[in-house]
């Protein structure tokens, strides 16, 4: 099977997953699963966030997310847990659909690696 039309099925069924087990079926987007992610890596499962701790979820999610890529470097846990992470490598300028498909790749390659997906 072509590599695009992979990433497309096993996209797919991840929505689908994620939708299924978090939003009661409604389709989760990018943006969501990117939290969802960030709130994975925080560990810290069963709590409510506030606005700008959301923010901060996803910003933790998108540098983990980037970094087997070599754009950001984990470098700590802070005394309240949250993991904080340097730029290793300026992200390269990208069109908003080459950003689509970049954080897709990233979020399949991270739930494959979670065994998440198959």
């Amino acid at each position: 099977m072509a590599r695009d039309a992979l990433l497309r099925q096993r996209w797919k069924g991840l929505v689908e997953k994620l939708s299924a087990q978090f939003s009661d079926g409604d389709p989760l987007d990018v943006e969501g699963i990117i939290y969802l992610v960030g709130v994975q890596e925080l560990g810290q499962l069963h709590r409510k966030f506030k606005k700008d701790e959301k923010v901060n979820l996803m910003h933790i999610a998108i540098c983990r997310l980037l970094e087997p890529y070599g754009f950001y470097e984990f470098d700590y846990f802070d005394e309240e847990g949250w993991p904080h992470y340097r730029s290793s490598e300026k992200l390269p300028t990208l069109k908003p659909g080459e950003q689509s498909v970049l954080m897709k790749e990233a979020l399949v390659s991270y739930f494959l690696e979670k065994e998440y997906i198959q």
